[in-house]
Formats: structure tokens, C-alpha cells, sequence
């Protein structure tokens, strides 16, 4: 299994709307592990798309819980449940997951019951484990170690970025966030940074088509999300090899093409760039 990540969904925010991409989900596959990172809307059919077998699904990380980033966990869970797991899967992230899942199965209790009973399934809730990430704690997973930080993104207090690393190779996600320069020393030398992105120049626009919020809509925008010149400078100031741009804000303006994030981009960054689209693989060679 090459070492490899696959941008599921790179859309910034939980709305879709026609021809748009979809919210934020990735596929790590590392050091022989393949570990889903966040689980925005259509993480299942993307991870699917890739060819991921939902039945060997074991290790998911979340960021933050901001709706983008974990909608679809329970039922990428369910789904592979369905589709045959019977084995242990555990998920890592901020405190208040525990009780999303809890709160999941509860709402499903009747169907999962009945699968249970009637389809001879194992028992949902026996196979998962939540375990709540902190920034002291490393979490080892095989031949790979983790390690989190604490990033800017008002109002939450935890969202995480999250260093993964093997022997051979370190990708960084870099999860929502302000411009952040202490994330370039916990992204130090990575083989791979990826890093949400914003176009300060498209916000006006994206809050007016949103429509249904005022004036904090765009205060959190500017408040909470890095504006892609800023992105670049962390990618310099940490000397990583690669740099992907996901949670694109906007993703569905076609007012603004990749020519806008390429200018943005270069003007602190001139090493391998990647604008993320739905279903785009790097590989870490």
C-alpha cells in the first residue's frame, strides 16, 4: 500500500449546493494504516470511491465539531457496520464526541436493534471506542506516532491540528484555523502540509450568497480561517515538502479559479502545490 492522502471532500463549510464540492474528509494511508480524517458530508461515498473497504474501517480522527468536519460519522459508522464491520474501530478527537455517538446510536436505536436481531450483526456500540485527544497526550498506532495541537478558531477551544509520523514519512493537517505561526514549528519538515484556505477578496461574495446569516457570518470567516497568503508563509516558515490546500473558502464561486489561489499561493510559496478537488490523491514519494 503506497503511502498516500486522499482529499475526499475540500469544500470550507457545510452548505452544497449544485456543482459544488463537498465538506471536508481525507483518507491517510501510512506506514500500512489507513485512517480517515474528519468526516464532513460525503466522507462514506468518498472513501468508497477509493476503493476503501467501509468493513476495515478502524481509526478515525476528528478536528473540531464544527458540523463540516463530523456530520456524517455516525453514519459512515453505521454504514460500514452494514457492510459487514465486526471489528474495533476507535475514534480520536475533542471531548463532546463520546456523547455524539451516544446521541447517534440512540437516534438509530430501532434500526440498529432490529439489524442486530433479525440480521444477526454484531453489536454496534461494543465495537466503538471514543478516545478524547489532549495536547499533552501521543497516541502510537502501529508504526506511526500522533501528536496534536491546539489551533485558533474561535469560538471553539478545541480544534486540532494533528501531526502523523512514521519512520519514513510526516504529513501535518493543519485543521481550521486563524493564521496561526506556531503551527509552522509543529509542521516543521513534514513531507506533506495541508492546509485549509481562504480568499479574502471572495468573503463579501460567499456572505451574500449564503443569505441567511448577518454580519457575524463574515466576522467569523475572517476571525476563524487563514487567508491563503498566510498559508503560504506557514508552509515556507515550517520548510515542508509538499503543500495541499483543502477546506476551500470559496469552493463554488466560479468567479475564482485556480489561477486565484496559484496567485495567493506563490506569493510566499514556490515548492509543490496542490489545490484540492474532491477525490485527489498525493502521493508521499
Amino acid at each position: 500500500m503506497t503511502d498516500s492522502v486522499a482529499l475526499l471532500g475540500v469544500k470550507g463549510g457545510p452548505a452544497i449546493r449544485t456543482g459544488s464540492m463537498m465538506p471536508t474528509s481525507m483518507l491517510l494511508k501510512l506506514a500500512g494504516e489507513q485512517i480517515v480524517v474528519d468526516c464532513g458530508l460525503g466522507v462514506t461515498r468518498g472513501l468508497v470511491d477509493q476503493g476503501f473497504a467501509l468493513k476495515d474501517l478502524d481509526k478515525i480522527f476528528i478536528t473540531h465539531l464544527h458540523s463540516d468536519h463530523y456530520l456524517e460519522l455516525g453514519p459512515l459508522i453505521h454504514t460500514a457496520w452494514c457492510a459487514g464491520l465486526k471489528t474495533p474501530v476507535t475514534i480520536y478527537g475533542p471531548a463532546g464526541l463520546a456523547e455524539y455517538w451516544q446521541n447517534f446510536c440512540e437516534s438509530m436505536r430501532f434500526d440498529i436493534e432490529l439489524r442486530q436481531e433479525d440480521e444477526g450483526r454484531p453489536t454496534l456500540e461494543t465495537l466503538i471506542t471514543v478516545e478524547t485527544i489532549s495536547v499533552q497526550q501521543r497516541v502510537d498506532l502501529g508504526e506511526i506516532s500522533v501528536t496534536a495541537m491546539r489551533t485558533e478558531h474561535p469560538p471553539l477551544k478545541d480544534c486540532f491540528a494533528y501531526r502523523f509520523e512514521s519512520k519514513a514519512r510526516c504529513v501535518v493537517f493543519g485543521a481550521d484555523t486563524a493564521y496561526f505561526p506556531p503551527l509552522a514549528e509543529f509542521a516543521q519538515g513534514a513531507d506533506l502540509l495541508i492546509h485549509e484556505a481562504m480568499l479574502g477578496e471572495a468573503v463579501d461574495a460567499l456572505v451574500a450568497r449564503v443569505g441567511n446569516g448577518d454580519d457575524r457570518l463574515k466576522r467569523h470567516l475572517l476571525n476563524s480561517h487563514t487567508m491563503a497568503e498566510d498559508v503560504a508563509v506557514i508552509a515556507r516558515d515550517a520548510g515542508v515538502k509538499a503543500l495541499a490546500i483543502n477546506h476551500l473558502i470559496p469552493s463554488d464561486d466560479p468567479s475564482y479559479t485556480d489561477a486565484h489561489w496559484q496567485a495567493a499561493i506563490r506569493s510566499h510559496w514556490t515548492g509543490p502545490l496542490y489545490i484540492g478537488e474532491d477525490g485527489m490523491v498525493i502521493e508521499l514519494t
